[in-house]
């Protein structure tokens, strides 16, 4: 297998130890053959999951006392846990659920409250069917198949069920992996070896073993006994396995005493040693080893999966069953013998044939034992986490939405019931502002977030205060036009204001990018020691020229205007020197602004012009009718470049400018809108190189913001309605209306989560995420009457 890099855990969900069941075993021989196997990659320096854990379902109020690999119980009766395990899993880092599949282990109607869990669930999930019904009712039937639709990928353990998913419930074959039921792997050894321990040394013994229920037809084999003792009287039958915790609960020990009465009454009582009791792997390993035969008479073909049969294989037992469907493959060419339905007869017959051919029965437990070996759980372990890995890939490559009707479903909906006729400010949110403020202490706005919670590791940036200090700006503007003044946002703007103020490097003209916590600013890292100076950017001394444009034009205070006016000029000359279109793009943005209120101010008149040139240049230069692009990859913030170069063409009357500007916005929209309609920015995991293929995730909320005010600028150049509705559509992605139908928008907090995953949205609620919603709000209100509401 390629090497991978590392991802979240595999979760493994199922009753488990403690509890009694089939399923529980299982689980806990998968979970632990995982972690052993994800151990053994981490040991070689390959990618994998970062741990096992399990989700346990619980089938009494109490629960168990389980061990650490269970992280998160479920009370199966309860549909309300099952949407706080989503919760839980939700919130944890990714990786993948592997659900063991039985109707009888999940609560409500045929086992439906998982779908629950399903349909809220981010990660990719897989399923393990250990029941796959040839003639399911109604209400099963359509259990499985949106089972199946829910999870990434399903897993059988015969060809049987992989047939019976294709051709009765509508599974497409790609979606389906064959995996074979695990073993343990124990050496083929006499069964001389372990008899006495168990009192039968010396006798030919017969084994079944399992969890005691009517429907593993130990009548029939009872009744084949007194035949097999009348020619091999050394005969022991071992009958190894609690009665079935459901039986028992409602019946006690009444099917375990009619099988003993009817043993007695057929004289054999003697030849038959009553085990008991649920054991544990390495004691049943060595009942195993004490076998001659092993029989399972279950008594009709619906068996998918057997467990007990797949251990009896994998212990090198000769074995005979009745041909249940997963009896038919494991013991086809000469691995077993196949008896008829509840007939004791030939079961006998089968029986005595075995034991009175030694090489013949010998040769069977060889064919057993050889076949096995690709079943062992290393080797299965193995092959689950191969399909974890594809799921999580090809989860990546196609990210689908929640199938649930959740918050995101439903503000995805609303939002287009909205768009169709026309947003209007009264069908916003509030501009709120309290994230905003939490992210924001004495010396400025905090970079990170964990969760909603300010994160001080990640220090302070320039360009988040600076897009900080336009946003309360903007707010202020529409709070006053409602006649109210918010002193606590001149605050806001001091402190932003001070932050770009302190982040200027007089001797070198340009801003300095970042500070940490403890007040050092960021260097170069050049790898030459004598660079010592301050770690610069073209984007980031942009956004601030942008910052402090909009001070100029916006700001009520004399003081803030002077100071950003003044620092507005130190740095201009900067931008003159940059080589990128995107610095060009973010200093024509901020020029613009301040030529709002000094329109007549000709050193930054000069400036617009060359850098305007510049960019124009670019996209003649570089573009085509197919690629009308001035770079040959589309990345970051993309809208801002038409966005500037519009700017421009409008206000130096310069159609050339403005014709560019559109037909490249327009192709930006095409390349940024999925098959559905729905705004879907480019991810930055690859981006989109030209003739390359689009990246989808992750997907950055600054994508958004760029869009909606590239959208609204070319509708106020050309009055077309089409850019306006795109505005509203790029808005509605914080809400909901995105490729995964998940709000990034927080209306509790007001932050804004930090991007949009293939699993899921990102929950930390980062300034630069929390900006771009609110400047992309805020933009939207100022294109439309009346004076929206302020929260906060």
């Amino acid at each position: 297998m390629a090497e991978t890099s590392s991802s979240g855990p595999v979760t493994v969900l199922g009753s488990y130890p403690p509890r009694r069941c089939g399923i529980a075993t299982f689980s806990r021989d998968l979970a632990e053959a995982l972690a052993t196997r994800v151990q053994r990659e981490r040991e070689h320096r390959r990618g994998g999951p970062d741990r096992v854990q399990a989700i346990a379902m619980n089938d009494r109020p109490e629960g168990y006392r389980y061990g650490p690999r269970v992280a998160f119980e479920i009370n199966e009766k309860r549909l309300a846990e099952y949407r706080l395990a989503a919760d839980f899993l939700n919130m944890g880092p990714g990786g993948v659920l592997s659900v063991q599949h039985e109707y009888g282990i999940y609560g409500g109607d045929h086992g439906a409250h998982v779908l629950e869990l399903l349909r809220r669930l981010r990660m990719p999930a897989v399923a393990t069917l250990h029941t796959v019904l040839k003639d399911p009712s109604v209400r099963q039937k359509e259990v499985l198949a949106e089972l199946a639709q829910l999870c990434d990928k399903v897993v059988v353990m015969a060809d049987r069920a992989y047939a019976f998913l294709t051709e009765i419930y509508n599974v497409p074959r790609e979606k389906i992996a064959l995996i074979p039921h695990g073993i343990h792997e124990v050496p083929f050894v006499d069964p001389a070896f372990y008899k006495d321990q168990f009192g039968v040394e010396g006798k030919r013994v017969i084994l079944t073993f399992g969890l005691l229920s009517p429907g593993k037809g130990l009548e029939a084999m009872i009744d084949a006994l007194p035949a097999v003792v009348k020619k091999h009287p050394d005969v022991v039958y071992v009958v190894l396995g609690a009665t079935h915790p459901g039986i028992l609960a409602h019946s006690g020990e009444d099917y375990r005493s009619g099988l003993q009465s009817q043993a007695r009454k057929l004289g054999v009582d003697k030849h038959v040693k009553w085990f008991n009791k649920f054991v544990e792997t390495d004691e049943l390993m060595e009942f195993l080893g004490s076998a001659d035969l092993y029989v399972t008479p279950y008594l009709n073909e619906a068996q998918i999966t057997s467990g007990t049969l797949a251990y009896a294989l994998g212990a090198g037992k000769a074995t005979i069953s009745t041909p249940y469907w997963h009896a038919q493959e494991l013991l086809a060419d000469g691995r077993g013998e196949l008896v008829p339905f509840s007939d004791p007869a030939a079961l006998s017959n089968a029986i005595n044939k075995l034991f009175d051919h030694d090489t013949h029965r010998h040769a069977m437990r060889k064919a057993a034992y050889k076949h096995t070996r690709p079943m062992t759980w290393g080797r299965v372990a193995e092959q689950y986490l191969e399909v974890c890995r594809q799921v999580e890939s090809e989860r990546r490559a196609h990210p689908r939405p929640l199938a649930g009707a959740g918050g995101g479903t439903r503000a995805a909906r609303a939002a287009a019931e909205r768009l169709a006729g026309g947003v209007t400010r009264d069908e916003l949110p509030p501009v709120k502002l309290d994230h905003l403020r939490r992210l924001t202490d004495s010396a400025g706005m905090l970079v990170h977030a964990r969760h909603s919670v300010p994160d001080r590791r990640g220090g302070y940036r320039v360009d988040d205060n600076a897009r900080a200090l336009i946003a309360v700006l903007t707010a202020q503007d529409h709070i006053e036009a409602s006649g109210r003044f918010d002193e606590r946002l001149d605050e806001l703007a001091s402190t932003y204001l001070s932050f770009i103020d302190h982040s200027f490097d007089a001797t070198t003209g340009r801003f300095t990018e970042s500070l940490t916590y403890d007040r050092a600013w960021r260097l170069r890292d050049s790898g030459d020691p004598r660079d010592l100076g301050r770690a610069t950017s073209e984007d980031a001394h942009g956004k601030a020229i942008h910052a402090l444009g909009e001070c100029v034009a916006r700001s009520h205070q004399p003081g803030h205007r002077a100071l950003a006016a003044q620092l507005f000029h130190a740095a201009l000359g900067g931008c003159g020197r940059f080589e990128h279109p995107h610095g060009w793009a973010y200093a024509l943005i901020g020029v613009h602004a301040y030529l709002r209120r000094f329109g007549g101010d000709t050193h930054a008149r000069q400036l617009r012009e060359d850098l305007a040139h510049r960019l124009f240049g670019a996209f003649v230069t570089n573009g085509t009718p197919e690629w009308p692009w001035p770079n040959d990859e589309l990345t970051y913030t993309a809208a801002r470049l038409p966005h500037a170069l519009l700017l421009s063409g409008r206000w130096m009357f310069h159609d050339g400018m403005i014709q560019q500007a559109l037909a490249s916005l327009d192709w930006l929209n095409g390349v940024q809108t999925g098959e559905d309609g729905r705004f879907a920015p480019i991810g930055t995991e690859g981006w989109y190189p030209r003739g390359g293929e689009k990246a989808r995730f992750h997907q950055l909320p600054m994508e958004a913001a760029g869009a909606v005010e590239a959208n609204l600028e070319a509708h106020r150049v050309t009055g077309d309605a089409k850019y306006l509705e795109r505005a509203e559509r790029c808005l509605q992605w914080f809400q909901g209306d995105n490729d995964l139908r998940q709000p990034l928008y927080d209306p509790i907090t007001g932050g804004c989560c930090d991007r949009l995953l293939p699993g899921g949205v990102d929950p930390n609620q980062g300034a630069d995420a929390t900006l771009s919603w609110l400047l992309s709000l805020l933009a939207c209100l100022e294109a439309a009457l009346p004076a929206p509401r302020v929260a906060g």
